[in-house]
């Protein structure tokens, strides 16, 4: 068996969209957490400046479908006019 994987999702709203993009993390994390293999993923920072998703996925596998799943999909385009920068995605 492979050891989970986990990730750290960074976000860096634009000027006054903290809220905007807190709640679309919120609503994605109420769909992903159901999805086979998440183990975690939770919002565990949330500053004015940038708000850090943790995750754990049990296999590549999982992280791979939930890479193409609906879930991420719709989050992306909720955040992409909402985002100072691209999400930076860094392996823990």
């Amino acid at each position: 068996m492979s050891a989970p994987i986990d990730l750290q999702a960074i976000f860096i709203p634009n000027e006054d969209e903290f809220f905007r993009v807190k709640l679309a993390l919120e609503i994605a994390i109420d769909d992903v957490v159901r999805e086979p293999g998440c183990l975690r993923y939770e919002l565990t920072e949330a500053t004015e400046e940038r708000l850090v998703l943790t995750e754990q996925w049990a296999s590549q596998a999982d992280l791979d479908k939930h890479s193409r799943g609906a879930a991420l999909q719709d989050l992306n385009e909720s955040l992409s006019a909402l985002l100072a920068e691209p999400v930076r995605v860094e392996r823990l």
